[in-house]
């Protein structure tokens, strides 16, 4: 039962930190690769632009054109190039290209599976838990995610939060003096301009009884650029301001990434990444221990390994749970628990988050309790 040793570090991460390779935008000028609004007006879209940056497998192709419909497809020129070009099980691939797997629906498939239109008192907030509750705010992303949760409705032009939307949210939050804590999500909230960021986080900072904010964004992965000096000045106006991103494999941990996160952090913003676990992409101890490791160097807190939720289309995502929980097992030990995240469900239909923890308690009575270590070690322990 001895935890296996994890190496220092796999070649994957050390040839993609040693490179900011622009592929086919080699010639593209600084101002313009920096600028987060070029990258949004350049994103790849079809199968055509993707075929000028990787070679396609024929299954890669039809998902594409059989799945724009249900959710599109958009990539960053930032995040396409850190691809693998020949190879379509590539972490970013898998994440970023639709796959056929997408088309064949799961009996336990779920529309909605967080229930979260289920417990929105007004268009765009989601109260479910007592002092906490989600503002939608944006149907937008730089990055479509394959496995996202929202499928209903990010990328859908009919869900975005128009002002009136984002009026009656904040008044649902004024009037509700128990809220203490707003997540503002979407989409992704880095897609607004910092003005009318900047409005709607001092909209919040005015009400009283709210005393944190949560800026739920990928752009740290997706698109590092949008956090020009600029931008991260005027995040920190608004502090207390935490930064919740979402980090799945070596290959995004990049020298922008780290830049990126650096500077939030040396302005005060606690930076936590959420991953969501992923067959073939990071359903190995060794990967998930590079990461965290690499975001601890950066200042940002392994907080939350998800297990996939049971969105549409996405279940050949899903890792078994026995498997995530031997995950977690390998991590305990070899590495800082620093760098251990806690391992969640997400109960399908707003049950909220559920910690999976490995079972080292053997025994336990009024006299004491017997446990193994990470070393598979028994121990007792006087239970008072």
């Amino acid at each position: 039962m001895t935890a296996p040793a994890l190496p220092e570090e796999s070649p994957i991460a050390r040839d993609v930190r040693g490179s900011s390779s622009r592929s086919i935008w080699a010639d593209v000028p600084d101002e313009l690769w920096n600028d987060w609004r070029w990258q949004q007006r350049n994103r790849l879209r079809t199968a055509e632009d993707l075929e000028r940056v990787v070679t396609l497998s024929e299954g890669e192709r039809r998902a594409i054109a059989e799945t724009a419909g249900a959710f599109r497809m958009a990539l960053t020129p930032y995040y396409a190039a850190l691809m693998a070009r020949e190879d379509p099980a590539c972490g970013i691939r898998a994440q970023a290209i639709p796959r056929v797997d997408e088309l064949t629906p799961n009996p336990t498939d779920l529309d909605d599976p967080l229930g979260e239109e289920r417990f929105m008192p007004v268009p765009g907030i989601t109260h479910r838990y007592p002092d906490r509750v989600l503002f939608y705010v944006t149907h937008n992303c730089p990055v479509y995610c394959r496995h996202c949760t929202r499928k209903r409705k990010v990328s859908d032009p009919t869900s975005a939060a128009g002002h009136d939307q984002l009026g009656a949210g904040l008044d649902y939050i004024r009037a509700h003096p128990e809220v203490r804590d707003v997540l503002v999500s979407g989409g992704d909230p880095m897609t607004l301009s910092d003005e009318r960021l900047d409005q709607l986080l001092g909209a919040l900072r005015q009400i009283p009884h709210v005393e944190v904010i949560r800026l739920c964004t990928r752009n740290p992965v997706t698109l590092p650029q949008r956090f020009s000096a600029a931008t991260v000045e005027m995040l920190a106006r608004h502090h207390p301001l935490f930064l919740h991103t979402h980090f799945n494999h070596p290959r995004e941990c990049t020298p922008e990434a780290a830049r990126t996160l650096r500077a939030l952090a040396d302005r005060g913003i606690n930076c936590a990444n959420q991953m969501v676990l992923l067959a073939g992409v990071n359903d190995d101890a060794r990967i998930i221990r590079e990461v965290n490791v690499w975001l601890l160097r950066q200042r940002c807190r392994p907080y939350y390994l998800f297990q996939a939720d049971l969105a549409q289309g996405i279940s050949h995502f899903r890792v078994p749970v026995a498997r995530g929980l031997e995950i977690m097992r390998a991590l305990r030990g070899p590495v800082s628990g620093m760098a251990v995240p806690t391992y969640v469900i997400d109960a399908p239909g707003g049950g909220g988050k559920i910690p999976m923890v490995p079972a080292y308690v053997e025994s336990i009575d009024d006299e004491s309790v017997t446990f193994r270590n990470w070393q598979g070690l028994p121990y007792t322990y006087p239970s008072r």
